[in-house]
């Protein structure tokens, strides 16, 4: 089970991501959950397995001259396993990590303090690195090269510099926008690794792994089922997991089956392609109101009655991953795969025209 983001998420609305059973982030009460059912070292880690073995060579190598690794900046979407691979470095280098975030470090004297506190060999772990104050962001450049930081005592024409020598430490760096960062900052990450959505038969490992921890009595049609529904990423499948196991503890005798996951998991209206309710209310407005569009997105934000940021961060990046909806310069537009899979006939085909199926050439 491999998931990330231990910052709690911003929510826009009712429905924003932490709010979501498929949304990605995680809340801090889930973050426990998660905590007791993460991997503790690169072999157990599912999934990834370019990133995996690339990092097992950095970390091999290190331990073998006795050095500290290099820095490694880990890119990808939430839920992944940026902070499970964060704390698998520190485990493989037998280092203690301290944990922070972007968003935490406003001020050059914030990082200071906590880069003055670091021990040898020390991981520091910090998660949406992109967000992470100016300032403090040049004065990075210098810890993570040299390791050393000039601490400016005083003010105006008396302000001194004084330089703090740094002990050896390896900084991983997590983003989920990775093209963010400024190039000086990615160029002194002396490995790089981009996390991918996982594919159903990896995530059926996850899941089949995570039933063991949890006690959970799941067959092999089960966990694939739940799998198929998690959109690529192990947070989703074990979110999904725990509550298919409520269900199953409550209204069945125990096991998830295909047929028991299914019924759980329409209990909390994630469909077949692991649409929710916002995600199939952007389509049935998008194809009902409005045609398949084309249509702005401020108007359909005011048809689904959320806000237009809900819209575009929360329902519409997984739309478009999984071709149900595209963006254009005219806005935002519907593609054969959303009729069909909400079982909708496109107006121009049902009147006998060309219309929908000029459009993309279906």
């Amino acid at each position: 089970m491999n998931w990330d983001d231990d910052s709690a998420p911003t929510t826009t609305g009712p429905s924003a991501a932490g709010d979501r059973l498929v949304g990605a982030a995680a809340d801090r009460e889930e973050q426990a959950v998660e905590a007791a059912l993460r991997p503790k070292d690169l072999e157990e880690f599912v999934g990834q397995e370019r990133v995996r073995e690339q990092l097992d060579l950095v970390l091999k190598a290190a331990r073998q001259r006795n050095a500290t690794a290099d820095h490694v900046l880990l890119s990808g979407a939430p839920g992944l396993g940026k902070t499970t691979l964060s704390m698998i470095i520190a485990a493989e280098m037998g280092a203690p990590i301290r944990i922070t975030s972007g968003p935490a470090i406003q001020h050059a004297g914030d990082l200071a303090a906590i880069l003055s506190s670091l021990t040898e060999g020390e991981v520091l772990f910090l998660d949406e690195i992109h967000r992470m104050s100016r300032p403090a962001e040049e004065m990075l450049y210098m810890a993570m090269e040299d390791f050393r930081v000039d601490v400016i005592v005083g003010k105006g024409p008396g302000a001194t510099a004084i330089p703090l020598e740094l002990p050896p430490f390896t900084l991983v760096g997590a983003t989920t926008r990775a093209g963010l960062l400024p190039p000086p900052l990615r160029d002194r990450f002396g490995f790089t690794g981009h996390m991918e959505f996982y594919a159903p038969a990896e995530l059926e490992r996850v899941i089949h792994r995570s039933a063991r921890l949890l006690d959970v009595e799941i067959d092999a049609d089960g966990a694939a089922e739940i799998a198929g529904r998690s959109r690529g990423t192990p947070r989703i499948a074990n979110r999904l997991l725990r509550r298919v196991r409520d269900y199953a503890q409550v209204k069945a005798d125990g096991l998830v089956t295909r047929e028991v996951a299914a019924q759980a998991l329409a209990v909390y209206e994630v469909d077949t392609r692991g649409l929710d309710r916002l995600d199939r209310a952007v389509l049935t407005a998008l194809l009902k109101l409005f045609g398949g569009g084309p249509v702005g997105l401020s108007t359909l934000a005011v048809a689904v009655g959320e806000e237009r940021e809900t819209v575009e961060e929360v329902a519409e990046p997984f739309l478009v991953r999984e071709g149900l909806l595209a963006r254009t310069p005219r806005g935002r537009i519907a593609t054969p795969a959303a009729w069909n899979h909400l079982g909708m006939v496109p107006p121009q085909q049902a009147a006998g025209a060309p219309g929908q199926q000029g459009l993309f050439g279906g």
